[in-house]
């Protein structure tokens, strides 16, 4: 069952932050949130986490914030994130994340292109990134941290420790009792909530303004969508949800916060992005949402240890992931349903394989996954409903509150982003086939950037998303690509490169691939392997490496890669035929500049970067 509505407020528009209120006042004693510390699940009820909120929200009111003001938070996914978000839309101010991978130079551009007063820096890496930037920041007074260690030991007025921030608050909230439920009363729907920056494939960021009306929809549309959740249903208090990808994505901060705060689900904070497969496994959530990176490493993960098995349990993985892959064909036929061919094979291997194989990755429990952000090979999505895993791609953007598009139970259909949610605006560009949306989910623009704003809008009022699309059976929408990474050949021809791309990356021995080929005869690809697979194959061939770039020019290697070059070539026409490739010599990092903080590929960056491997494919220009 659905939980029951919000009292409306009499005064003021309803925010996360009432929200928040709301079931403090309805459901004090359950369990809003946990955490991990020490070893040991900790866990904050509802009236515990609305108390906290509004110890910040007076803390902040004591350091000076008003409406209007950015206050940045620059951490891990943690309680306290959450705390302050909430607390600092209680105070109609606009919270402005970061990510925990920025380095200093951008920690120094987000900053200061919100004019951040206050910063959240979660530990010593945090503050020491701002403290090499600091200069630059003259309207950064407080810097909040959580973590002392290595931190107390630093002489700055500027520093100030979680836990007498807090104490602050309690005095100002002892002082000035309901200052904050007075603000909260003049909340207005129109109030910039958060900022929210791209990640800055094509140029420096830009800071998305999201109201409280564009998260208000987004809220909406997850309690009000059930039929994209198997079973029927929005999320309950029941759910269990692990909340571990950034925050200051939009898309962590809808299936976290927003999903928390708008259905009284329980938000399960993972220790770190490489503890979630062992965090999956404790929480066994029952609503998940993953980008595609993380499935394919979960993907990948069971293929490494099936061939690290004795013979007969390989032997078990091995008929057990082809039956799956039948169940998952017949499911895709079917609609996202079992049809009866696929539950009498689930029948079978369910007690045998599955039931373990989903305790292991920690999907036992999931009634309800889903992927979005970037592309994914339509096989690892096969292979995940094959053994009992009901994901579902679905389309969203920072600029339309991650409204748009969803495949819902019973109606799916396998290499699309789903239909329109119910009530929007969605169509495509007569031209170019542009996907445009129109709904009160629309961002409000770009922040101190009106040139970028009014260059997202048609002249009609319609959002350019960028991703050009095309129409299955009329009613689902297939992404093609960008726009801008299309690739026009020497020939003329069109060519979507994230396609070749995500079919390569459907074999777990390769991590990233980045498609090549503008204004040129044929294309060609830059390779990266996945390290744990290909070494662990290497390892098991006898073949000596010791570093990433050792095994990468391993020739074994290189023609282990040519094999699943040549599979992923027959699935495509000729035009489309990967004629060379090189292998690059390292591992990609946001830090060095060839990934955004969202793990998506900085093409003209590795173009740079590798251009004595683009050249040595196609020789020197001119």
């Amino acid at each position: 069952m659905t939980p029951p509505d919000a009292p409306t407020p009499t005064t003021g528009y309803h925010t996360i932050a009432a929200r928040v209120r709301d079931w403090a006042e309805r459901s004090p004693d359950a369990v809003s949130m946990r955490e991990k510390d020490f070893g040991i699940w900790q866990e904050y009820t509802w009236a515990q986490f609305w108390d906290l909120v509004l110890d910040a929200a007076h803390g902040l009111l004591a350091l000076g914030v008003e409406p209007g003001d950015r206050v940045s938070i620059h951490s891990e996914d943690r309680p306290e994130w959450f705390i302050l978000d909430v607390a600092t839309v209680a105070i109609r101010g606009i919270t402005v994340g970061l990510y925990p991978t920025n380095p200093a130079a951008e920690v120094q551009y987000l900053l200061s292109d919100s004019g951040s007063s206050i910063l959240f820096a979660e530990d010593q890496e945090q503050v020491d990134k701002w403290l090499e930037v600091s200069a630059t920041l003259p309207k950064l007074r407080t810097v909040l941290y959580v973590e002392p260690r290595g931190v107390v030991k630093y002489d700055d007025d500027r520093l100030v420790y979680w836990e007498d921030f807090l104490e602050t608050g309690r005095k100002h909230r002892a002082e000035h009792a309901g200052e904050v439920e007075r603000l909260m009363g003049e909340a207005q729907a129109e109030d910039i909530m958060t900022l929210v920056y791209t990640s800055g494939t094509t140029g420096p960021p830009k800071g998305a303004m999201l109201s409280n009306e564009n998260a208000e929809f987004a809220i909406d549309k997850i309690v009000n969508s059930p039929q994209r959740i198997p079973g029927g249903g929005a999320p309950t208090p029941d759910d269990e949800i692990l909340t571990y990808l950034p925050l200051c994505h939009v898309a962590e901060r809808v299936f976290s916060t927003w999903s928390v705060i708008g259905t009284g689900a329980k938000a399960n904070f993972a220790e770190s992005i490489d503890t979630v497969q062992i965090n999956l496994r404790e929480i066994q959530p029952t609503v998940f949402f993953a980008v595609p990176r993380i499935w394919e490493k979960i993907h990948a993960s069971i293929l490494i240890k099936g061939q690290d098995a004795t013979r007969f349990k390989r032997l078990m993985l091995g008929m057990a992931t082809r039956a799956a892959g039948v169940i998952g064909r017949e499911r895709v036929a079917n609609g996202g349903d079992y049809t009866a061919k696929a539950k009498l094979l689930d029948m079978i291997w369910r007690p045998l394989v599955f039931r373990a194989l989903l305790e292991r990755i920690g999907m036992r429990r999931c009634r309800y996954a889903s992927t979005g952000a970037a592309p994914i090979a339509p096989e690892v999505l096969e292979f995940f409903l094959g053994i009992g895993v009901p994901v579902y791609e679905l389309y969203g953007m920072t600029e339309n509150a991650a409204v748009a598009t969803g495949n819902w139970a019973g109606r799916m259909k396998l290499g699309t982003v789903g239909e329109p949610y119910p009530g929007i605006g969605l169509r495509l560009d007569g031209d170019t086939g542009e996907i445009q949306t129109k709904h009160p989910g629309v961002f409000m623009g770009y922040w101190n950037k009106p040139e970028a704003t009014e260059e997202t809008f048609t002249e009609d009022g319609w959002l350019k998303t960028g991703d050009v699309g095309v129409w299955v059976d009329g009613t689902h929408i297939k992404i093609v690509d960008r726009i801008k990474h299309i690739i026009i050949t020497a020939g003329g021809k069109n060519i979507s490169p994230s396609e070749i791309e995500n079919k390569l990356k459907t074999s777990p021995y390769i991590r990233e691939a980045m498609v090549i080929g503008d204004s040129q005869k044929y294309l060609t690809a830059l390779i990266g392997i996945e390290l744990d697979t290909v070494g662990n194959w290497a390892l098991r061939k006898g073949i000596p490496y010791t570093t990433y770039r050792d095994l990468s020019e391993k020739e074994e290697v290189i023609e282990l890669v040519q094999q699943v070059v040549n599979e992923t070539n027959e699935q495509f026409a000729r035009v489309e035929h990967i004629r060379k490739f090189r292998l690059i010599p390292k591992e990609l990092d946001h830090e060095d500049g060839e990934l955004t903080a969202t793990q998506k590929v900085k093409r003209s960056a590795m173009e740079d970067m590798f251009g004595d491997l683009v050249v040595d494919m196609y020789g020197p220009k001119g």
